[in-house]
């Protein structure tokens, strides 16, 4: 099905300059893609010990419908066998609905004459639990790490499709990294709904400017956080995790619309369901075609749609490094040149927290992903002849699902919005341009999320403090040493330096300088929350200090200006000056106690491989 509505220019330069970068590793990765599809099936290539193995456990019925062997040595025709795998653990308020899910998937699957069974678990942490932590350092690369264990899941190839059940931040980038390694296989991803509402984001900051300030103890900042983090599902806010199944949306990825809807709710069970029916060609109310393999379904058309979505919403930061490394694995190229050209154009069309005060909940409410899907199809910034998982074209992703009186699913169009200080249509935005800029300059190469800043606080100019830590601004700050316009530039941070850590602890100091009047900025080589909101952050700055980069270079006093009006990054030292100053190394006691514990000197060779932040921080090409 042909878009209606012409696509705009820029969209259409954007991913034309992508498909010309990428012609031969996309050329490439087809080939072995295709190669795989047409190989026989599983049971048939496979040795008998191995296909024995592979299906020792199966229910006796299960084990029929899977080999084909019946008890009276009679091959019968072979049913679809779907390998699941899982990011299940009851740690994760986002993860624990997972407990139960293979058994529902593989109760549908034999409903619909085919099988499942669970290929592997990948690890799944908490960034809110390690937030500030030494365990915050193995939180990038765990995002390989679950590319690589659902290559290992995925490994015994004895699979025609694949569910993958994950939602949070870097455990859905991994997922897609490694199905894309496993291309030819059909594969739909599960989510499991955010929690319910709690105690509303915006009075969570407060409360944590408050103990920023020793206005209030640990007991109250403790009450006020469990308020917020109460129960089953995702986090409320609009971070990373949340920014993940609004990509997936858009990527045609899921079943339609499920991305917000509460574990809890009426039609989370049944959508789960349809998930089992779609990735077996099955859907309701749906094309009923096979489902696409995903390496064919993710193509540069594809990859456009989530950037554009991501800008669109005010998405996470994060996933200018995450979507790099998955375009990457399905051999396309994509850089901060092509989201920043996109975010000049697309409009801004949500304000849910940081970017406003709404959360998922209020977001879902008022439209959601469907009407945002609908708004950006209706007025060409999203590419709609693309291949989904329900073998259809994108405009089924502009609906709401629901359960009609027989409890079968069914999808109502989302047309206009229920709040329009959550949602707006693209005729009425809340920006012309989306939620993510370039900077560039003699700093280097950096991003910042304008879309959760005010316009009078796009350009800040003043001289710099600079640290080798997140913990040595804290420690400035709590002596009251930053009382006063002030660049802080926060370095070390980067993939190779100690594997990029979050340095969202740094939110509720800035904002009580900024909330006392001060001009207040951060630069860093790091990585900020995707929930980073109200305080100027130039992030993911390339080259990283530790390998030489500009803020290595940089010395206390000097005057930085950053500028996300014009989209730059300067520190105003003399050229010549600039030039002849050599770059410090990162300290030795510093590298040391970034290496050792905490399970970090098993993730060496990750911080030694990794690419840079724009390259996607891959450690594995």
């Amino acid at each position: 099905m042909q878009n209606s509505v012409p696509l705009h220019p820029i969209v259409v330069a954007v991913t034309s300059r992508i498909r010309a970068r990428s012609a031969v590793s996309r050329a490439s990765y087809l080939t072995q893609v295709e190669r795989s599809i047409q190989r026989p099936k599983g049971v048939d290539r496979l040795g008998c010990a191995n296909v024995a193995h592979a299906f020792a456990a199966m229910p006796n019925n299960d084990k029929v419908r899977a080999t084909g062997l019946g008890q009276v040595k009679i091959v019968t025709t072979r049913s679809a066998n779907i390998g699941i795998v899982t990011a299940y653990n009851d740690m994760l308020s986002a993860h624990a609905p997972f407990q139960h899910y293979p058994d529902l998937i593989k109760a549908e699957a034999r409903r619909l004459g085919a099988t499942a069974q669970v290929a592997g678990a990948v690890p799944a942490m908490c960034d809110g639990v390690t937030q500030g932590t030494p365990g915050m350092e193995l939180s990038l690369f765990s995002r390989d790490t679950i590319a690589m264990s659902t290559a290992i899941s995925l490994s015994h190839d004895v699979f025609d499709c694949a569910l993958m059940l994950g939602v949070c931040d870097k455990i859905v980038p991994g997922l897609l990294i490694g199905a894309l390694h496993f291309g030819h296989l059909p594969t739909v991803f599960v989510p499991a709904g955010p929690m319910v509402s709690g105690l509303p984001n915006v009075e969570k900051a407060k409360v944590r400017e408050m103990a920023a300030q020793g206005m209030v103890g640990r007991v109250e900042l403790l009450e006020a956080e469990s308020a917020a983090y109460h129960g089953l599902g995702t986090c409320t806010f609009y971070g990373t995790a949340n920014s993940n199944q609004m990509l997936l949306e858009a990527m045609g990825l899921h079943v339609p619309g499920t991305a917000f809807i509460n574990p809890g709710a009426d039609t989370r069970e049944e959508l789960t369901r349809e998930a089992v029916r779609t990735v077996l060609g099955q859907p309701t109310g749906g094309t009923a075609a096979s489902c696409p393999p995903i390496g064919k379904l993710v193509d540069e058309r594809c990859i456009v749609n989530a950037m554009v979505a991501l800008v669109a919403t005010g998405g996470s930061t994060n996933h200018l490094i995450h979507w790099v490394a998955v375009a990457r694995a399905a051999g396309i190229h994509i850089d901060w040149n092509d989201f920043s050209d996109l975010s000049d154009v697309v409009p801004l069309l949500t304000r849910v927290y940081p970017n406003g005060h709404a959360d998922v909940n209020q977001f879902q409410a008022a439209g959601g992903p469907g009407l945002v899907i609908h708004e950006l199809l209706n007025s060409g910034y999203l590419h709609a002849d693309v291949l989904t998982v329900r073998a259809g074209a994108l405009h089924e992703y502009s609906a709401i699902p629901s359960m009609r009186a027989d409890g079968v699913l069914q999808w109502n169009q989302a047309c206009i919005s229920k709040d329009t200080s959550v949602v707006r249509p693209a005729s009425d935005p809340f920006s012309e341009s989306g939620g993510l800029k370039l900077l560039q300059g003699n700093l280097g190469r950096s991003v910042i999320k304008v879309s959760a800043v005010p316009q009078e606080r796009h350009i800040i100019e003043a001289p710099c403090r600079v640290f080798d830590s997140q913990e040595a601004l804290q420690k400035a700050f709590a002596a009251d040493q930053l009382n006063a316009d002030m660049v802080c530039v926060v370095r070390w941070q980067g993939p190779k330096a100690n594997g990029m850590p979050e340095l969202h602890k740094l939110t509720p100091p800035l904002a009580v300088l900024q909330g006392k009047g001060f001009k207040v900025a951060l630069v860093t080589d790091g990585r900020m929350s995707g929930a980073s909101g109200k305080v100027p952050a130039a992030i993911h700055v390339s080259p990283e200090a530790a390998i030489g980069g500009p803020l290595a270079k940089v010395r206390n006093g000097d005057r930085i200006r950053l500028d996300a009006t014009r989209g730059t990054l300067q520190v105003l030292v003399d050229a010549d000056q600039w030039d002849a100053r050599m770059p410090e190394t990162m300290p030795t006691e510093l590298r040391d106690a970034n290496e050792i514990g905490m399970g970090r000197e098993l993730f060496a060779n990750l911080r030694r491989n990794a690419l840079s932040a724009e390259e996607g921080a891959c450690s594995w090409l």
